[in-house]
């Protein structure tokens, strides 16, 4: 049975790029070794490193002045690293949009003076609030935005980025190469490359280049964004599997049409899925329209009884990891770069039969 996997993370890779993984696993461009199992320092993998950054730089449009860093410890560890790098005067401004974001701002208030300049949290995270210049600090050294929200479904439109006197940060982890970012807005991206990039494990960073150089006196070693960037990501041993993966990755992409066609793509799929919705009085996403993610679906029928009736006949069927997080529960479908088209349309017809045998 073909299975569809709907995880927000670790998610779906497209059926090539693992094929491409199985046919070089033992024997990685002559070299007689896997991929996984060859020196970070060997001439091969360097060749994987420079030519992963320079795909990424390409396909994102990176302006020269930002480092592009290759990095352990998910985008969590990074909700610590950014005050440890980039607090000078001790002021930050977080929006709290979700989960991850609110996690974010809390890591941060341990090193200085944080203000939640905006925040959805007491409507349960189902809208973007207004993000308007004037409710950020003007000395604030850098301000926060987690741009798409996992759990909660939402995201914040390209119409509805803050622009900003200090540098934006930006959590962008969940939604990455699955639709234009214009990298020039931003001070800093981060995220996790387990959702849209690679296996779990690699952690991406672009920042421009003279935001770090000031980090605090207590910013440890490993977490000093300069301490990668003068060792080119190579000051230890980093996770060369994802970053491999996410080369293979990125020349798919590529051969795709690039970001911009693949946003197409990913706007198609998410239409399908919320015209469905909005459709029936059956099915119900809880997000205001105008902010929903394209990358993360979450739905409900409204009983907790149905809805885990509907996530045991869709593993059943094919369609796994569909089950929504459980701060939201429900259902929730993670339609990345690599969920095929034919995925979320089998998604909708199952849904549909689901609807008639159980109204």
């Amino acid at each position: 049975m073909k299975v569809y996997n709907f995880s927000a993370g670790p998610s779906v890779l497209p059926e090539a790029v693992l094929k491409r993984a199985q046919d070089e696993l033992l024997n990685y461009n002559s070299t007689g070794m896997s991929i996984v199992e060859m020196s970070h320092r060997t001439k091969a993998f360097d060749e994987v490193i420079q030519r992963t950054e320079s795909l990424l730089r390409e396909l994102m449009q990176i302006p020269d002045d930002y480092y592009v860093l290759f990095l352990q410890g998910g985008a969590s560890t990074q909700f610590d690293a950014i005050p440890l790098n980039l607090l000078k005067t001790g002021k930050a401004d977080y929006v709290v949009t979700g989960n991850f974001a609110s996690k974010a701002a809390q890591a941060a208030s341990r090193y200085g003076d944080i203000k939640i300049a905006a925040s959805s949290k007491q409507d349960n995270y189902t809208y973007i609030p207004d993000l308007t210049g004037d409710i950020f600090r003007p000395d604030a050294d850098y301000i926060h935005i987690t741009s798409n929200n996992t759990i909660f479904g939402s995201r914040i439109t390209k119409d509805k980025i803050p622009t900003t006197v200090a540098p934006l940060v930006c959590d962008c982890s969940s939604h990455i190469l699955g639709e234009e970012i214009e990298v020039s807005k931003y001070g800093m991206l981060y995220a996790g490359a387990q959702k849209n990039i690679a296996p779990a494990g690699l952690t991406i960073v672009i920042i421009k280049k003279d935001m770090t150089t000031y980090p605090m006196d207590i910013c440890p070693i490993m977490l000093k964004y300069s301490t990668h960037a003068e060792n080119g990501s190579m000051y230890n041993t980093p996770p060369c599997f994802p970053i491999y993966m996410a080369m293979l990755n990125l020349e798919w992409l590529k051969e795709f049409g690039g970001i911009k066609a693949m946003e197409q793509q990913n706007i198609y799929k998410a239409s399908l899925l919320y015209d469905y919705i909005d459709s029936t009085d059956f099915y119900k996403n809880n997000i205001k329209p105008e902010d929903r993610s394209i990358m993360n679906v979450p739905f409900v029928t409204g009983s907790a009884e149905l809805d885990a009736q509907f996530v045991k006949e869709a593993g059943a069927n094919g369609f796994v990891s569909i089950k929504g997080h459980r701060v939201v529960g429900g259902m929730r479908a993670s339609i990345y770069n690599g969920m095929p088209v034919e995925g979320v349309k089998a998604l909708v017809e199952f849904m549909k039969d689901f609807e008639m045998r159980n109204k």
